[in-house]
């Protein structure tokens, strides 16, 4: 692997756990300037990510421009960035149904903890939506699955890229939902030649899913109740 992605690695990392001294330093700095402290964390993420991304895009900064000519025509990557999108969406729905036949309890308490940032702070959505993904695709596809990918097959490269990609998220339930991402992304990746492909991919669908839930979080949330009733009351009979 190269230097530079280990440095990426390594600025990726320490971003997950800045938030250690980040945010008790900004709940000390807030009130000062009449923001309530309990923005500290959203505050926060902001801060670390965006610097994580601009310290990430100056490292391959070189390696960029020396691909620009490499890869599919830019006609077919914006082809592909909006059916990966589509893509993304399909698989993430089938997987949901497999985990569910598992028995594993639908909804994501990650994305839970996503909305309530953004109801506190509702510039976090820039991290859900751009920043956080964008980073993503260079860490989990670009990085660790290249450097998999010049060594092994696509499902080897795929399936261990996809699985650090599940459990970086911190909910190993959701291992099926998050590894189906992790394979679509990696396909849109291979097929393109160009790592923008999946991340327009990403970013679109993470919107996407936020958006929806924060618009319609009653009519969801009244909708699995009933979804629940409904498996309780036919689970009577049986």
């Amino acid at each position: 692997m190269k230097r530079e992605y280990w440095i990426i690695l390594i600025v990726y990392i320490g971003m997950q756990f800045s938030s250690l001294v980040g945010v008790p330093l900004l709940m000390l700095v807030l009130p000062t300037i009449g923001i309530d402290k309990q923005q500290a964390v959203p505050v926060w993420l902001l801060i670390s990510f965006l610097a994580a991304l601009l310290i990430t895009l100056f490292i391959l900064r070189k390696e960029m421009k020396s691909q620009r000519a490499i890869g599919s025509s830019w006609g077919q990557s914006v082809q592909w960035a909006f059916l990966g999108f589509f893509l993304a969406l399909f698989s993430q729905y089938a997987a949901a149904i497999v985990e569910s036949m598992l028995g594993v309890q639908s909804g994501s308490e990650n994305t839970q903890q996503i909305l309530h940032l953004i109801d506190t702070f509702p510039l976090a959505i820039i991290v859900t939506s751009i920043f956080g993904p964008i980073l993503e695709e260079v860490v989990f596809r670009k990085i660790i699955f290249g450097s998999l990918y010049r060594r092994y097959n696509f499902f080897i490269s795929g399936l261990i890229s996809s699985v650090i990609f599940a459990l970086a998220h911190m909910e190993p339930e959701h291992i099926i939902l998050y590894s189906a991402m992790g394979f679509t992304f990696a396909f849109l990746y291979v097929k393109t030649k160009r790592i923008i492909v999946p991340m327009f991919a990403h970013v679109a669908m993470n919107t996407m899913v936020v958006l929806v839930q924060s618009v319609f979080r009653d009519d969801i949330e009244r909708l699995l109740k009933q979804a629940e009733a409904v498996q309780n009351f036919i689970g009577g009979f049986l």
